[in-house]
């Protein structure tokens, strides 16, 4: 990437987040933080960003009581000649968060924001104010394009350790200014109650911040909102949202492990008076639209759907899929005929068509499940699959069927510049697929890309089919299972895109930001 013309998020904003950090009280390891209570709204939730354009962003915050958000824009952070904007009242209905649409903003530059929340019944009674910043999309090539992602936070048992500084992940790729970044679902663990301790390997223990609301499985709205709320506990995580913009997707954890619509779950499970999987996905929805800032979803938007496409200029377009709401049942698998296979009809209709009306050099497809690497499903004690790949190395069956009516597409309507990104499987790899060794061999040849966990346990690396013929050219992942975030095999990926030459560089990197694998791709070039 060519060298930023702006300056550093974290220099920038030195100043400003202290306001923020000075809204939590200490608290006790295992207890969940206090957030000071004034007479005024508080915003200790901090603030995020999202849906970025060359003139337009999505602010969003929460508050402790029902308040008017307010929102400041300035191009320093002195706010000297800020603009103002008035948002929507927040309360208990949205569960006291809400967002403010920005636009007629500046292209190609910095933007500082501040929120303040208003007394509803006395609007000179503002809290403290709560400073973030992005950088608007450039409609220029040369500045070129930098983004992050990965999944998984808090699975496994494994929730904020502030003995061991909490997620720790965000401030390493903090260092690196991304433009955004892009969260691959399992943004919550849902079904993956925290208790106060659990034992490590050496016989030491992990200990978690504890809530109400992640002590059971999440079944009512209130504790969906709840293990929402948990993550934004983390101080690491509410610096990281100030500074980088996020382009969010889901997966099965924010509602229950392995979900399928129409599922409904075994009386065995005792954990789920609830048994209804497509109630308890109507009220995570509703959760993951209040506490994400995205405009498809919300209140009033015509989508209300998770798939979009997010333009960041000439040189990049994300594909952001889902591979749930539409998806099929699990099931071994392997029918030779499945219209509806993991996206739906009609989701896939929309990436075909979107994917031909793209111009951009980079056309990323964001999919919160791998496509070559088997992902089984034991939920319910069958031996079903979970994401695309079956184990079969042969002709495609089951879901493979319409991922490679997807391939075949793009390769017969000229589409270059495809690369798969993904998270999911706890573990990071990079796996290059080419027709020449696969059993399917209608595609042009093509990289994936594999990141995370963020927080949660890690897991050793999947197997591989060979129907689209992956060959795995790098991989970490442990040999056991379950890992804590202790252990290490914590993973983001990152993808620099350069503005003169157009190349795309991903570099795998661990915990602390350590570079494990770097792979370099020419624009408009197949085969490589």
């Amino acid at each position: 990437m060519s060298p930023s013309p702006f300056p550093g998020r974290r220099s920038v904003l030195r100043g400003s987040l202290a306001a923020s950090a000075a809204l939590t009280l200490p608290a006790a390891v295992g207890a969940a933080p206090a957030f000071a209570l004034s007479g005024r709204p508080g915003a200790g939730w901090g603030v995020q960003t999202g849906d970025v354009t060359s003139d337009s962003g999505l602010v969003w915050v929460r508050s402790d009581r029902p308040a008017r958000m307010i929102v400041e824009t300035a191009a320093t952070e002195s706010f000297r000649g800020a603009r103002r904007w008035h948002g929507p009242l927040l309360g208990s209905g949205t569960d006291f968060t809400g967002t403010t649409r920005l636009h007629g903003l500046p292209a190609g530059e910095q933007i500082h924001y501040r929120v303040l929340l208003a007394d509803p019944d006395d609007p000179r009674r503002t809290g403290e104010p709560v400073a973030g910043t992005f950088r608007t999309v450039s409609p220029k090539r040369r500045h070129g394009v930098r983004f992050l992602w990965s999944g998984d936070l808090a699975g496994q048992g494994w929730g904020i350790n502030p003995e061991l500084g909490g997620y720790r992940i965000y401030d390493a790729m903090a260092r690196l200014d991304p433009d955004f970044f892009l969260c691959s679902g399992d943004n919550i663990y849902a079904d993956g109650p925290l208790t106060a301790t659990q034992a490590l390997p050496d016989g030491t223990l992990w200990r978690n911040v504890t809530t109400e609301e992640k002590s059971k499985v999440a079944e009512t709205l209130a504790e969906f909102r709840g293990n929402f709320r948990y993550n934004l506990l983390d101080e690491n995580l509410r610096r990281f949202n100030a500074q980088v913009p996020s382009v969010i997707q889901w997966d099965d954890h924010e509602v229950r492990n392995n979900w399928y619509p129409g599922e409904v779950i075994a009386d065995t499970d005792a954990r789920y008076t609830e048994k209804s999987v497509d109630v308890l996905a109507g009220r995570a929805r509703r959760a993951f639209s209040e506490y994400f800032p995205i405009s498809t979803l919300r209140p009033g938007a015509e989508e209300g759907r998770v798939h979009r496409v997010v333009r960041h200029g000439p040189l990049l377009d994300v594909f952001v899929l889902d591979m749930r709401t539409y998806r099929n049942a699990n099931s071994p698998d392997d029918q030779t005929v499945d219209p509806q296979g993991i996206l739906g009809a009609e989701q896939l209709e929309w990436l075909k068509r979107e994917l031909s009306r793209s111009r951009a050099v980079w056309k990323v497809i964001a999919a919160d499940m791998p496509l070559g690497l088997v992902v089984p499903d034991t939920t319910e004690g069958r031996a079903n699959i979970e994401a695309v790949a079956q184990g079969d190395p042969g002709a495609p069956l089951g879901r493979e069927l319409q991922i490679a009516e997807l391939l075949r597409y793009i390769k017969h309507r000229r589409i270059t510049g495809t690369v798969w990104l993904t998270a999911d499987v706890h573990h990071t790899s990079a796996q290059h697929y080419q027709p020449s060794r696969a059993a399917f061999g209608d595609f042009e040849p093509f990289w994936e890309f594999v990141s995370g966990p963020l927080n949660a346990g890690a897991f050793p690396a999947s197997a591989l089919d060979d129907t689209f013929g992956p060959e795995r050219v790098f991989v970490k992942a442990p040999t056991a299972s379950n890992v804590s975030p202790a252990g290490g095999y914590q993973f983001f990926g990152e993808v620099d895109i350069d503005g003169g030459s157009g190349e795309l560089t991903v570099r795998l990197r661990e915990q602390d930001g350590t570079v494990l694998f770097t792979k370099v791709l020419q624009p408009g070039r197949v085969g490589q």
